[in-house]
């Protein structure tokens, strides 16, 4: 089963993270919690995406008694092909977070990829995507929002055995990104990294109940643990309780709490 999502059942983040002190933004495409997924957006379906990024804490004794911006996005995305074993995918976001960035907040996405099984019998999911298409690239800017993530993802449901029909679907993917935008600790680039991810309809309990974790590695402003449950109100809205973990504070800030409103329709 499906998440409702920026292309399937689900939806992710559009996070926004700090690099020297300053927040940067995440478009988004169809995802788990946090990283892209291979669902695509089925043709002429339109997602809403309502995503909020609060954060759970302040920095600590990285910034004493200061806070990190929270992030909101609001996300349209359509699955653009009428083909069943090729599928496509659009989208554009606004996102805010009461920095200098909200002077560009638009931001856009796109992919492209096949079902489970399209190939021969048992084959995995397939898809090629991009996001975080910003639309300042100066390179003069404190507030550059292209970081230009390019990625791929195989994605593949794991059998059951006995009364449990699946153990829930593994993807694994790469990505890289701009090596002018998406730096380490020490200021070097850090543009590229692993794509994971587990998630499962929990059938045993309700077919609405999902749950995913996933991991973004690379070592940058990006990079995170996450961990969430949706549930289904109907067949077109979910909402996505989640946490996500970043791995590099300095540069990301304070970990957040999400909430992730998805709706399709027609």
């Amino acid at each position: 089963m499906k998440r409702i999502s920026k292309s399937g059942w689900m939806a992710v983040v559009a996070g926004g993270t700090l690099i020297g002190g300053v927040v940067v933004a995440m478009a988004t495409p169809s995802t788990q919690v946090w990283i892209p997924s291979t669902d695509i957006q089925p043709f002429n379906v339109w997602h809403l995406g309502l995503d909020n990024y609060l954060r759970t804490s302040s920095q600590g004794d990285i910034t004493p008694g200061q806070r990190d911006p929270n992030v909101y996005d609001a996300g349209l995305t359509v699955g653009v092909l009428p083909f069943e074993k090729v599928n496509a995918e659009v989208g554009v976001d606004y996102i805010a977070n009461g920095t200098g960035y909200d002077d560009y907040p638009v931001y856009f996405n796109a992919k492209v990829g096949i079902p489970e099984g399209t190939l021969v019998t048992n084959a995995p999911a397939l898809a090629v995507g991009g996001y975080g298409f910003g639309t300042n690239g100066k390179k003069d800017s404190a507030v550059r929002t292209d970081q230009d993530i390019v990625y791929g993802m195989v994605a593949k449901t794991i059998p059951g055995f006995g009364s449990v029909p699946s153990l829930g679907r593994l993807s694994a993917g790469y990505y890289v990104g701009n090596d002018k935008v998406l730096l380490g600790t020490d200021g070097a680039k850090a543009n590229d990294g692993v794509l994971l991810s587990w998630d499962r309809t929990m059938n045993e309990i309700s077919d609405k109940l999902w749950l995913a974790v996933d991991y973004m590695g690379g070592g940058n402003s990006l990079s995170a643990l996450s961990f969430g449950a949706a549930w289904s109100f109907s067949k077109n809205v979910s909402v996505i309780f989640g946490y996500d973990i970043y791995e590099e504070k300095s540069l990301a800030g304070a970990n957040t709490f999400t909430t992730q409103v998805d709706i399709n329709f027609p």
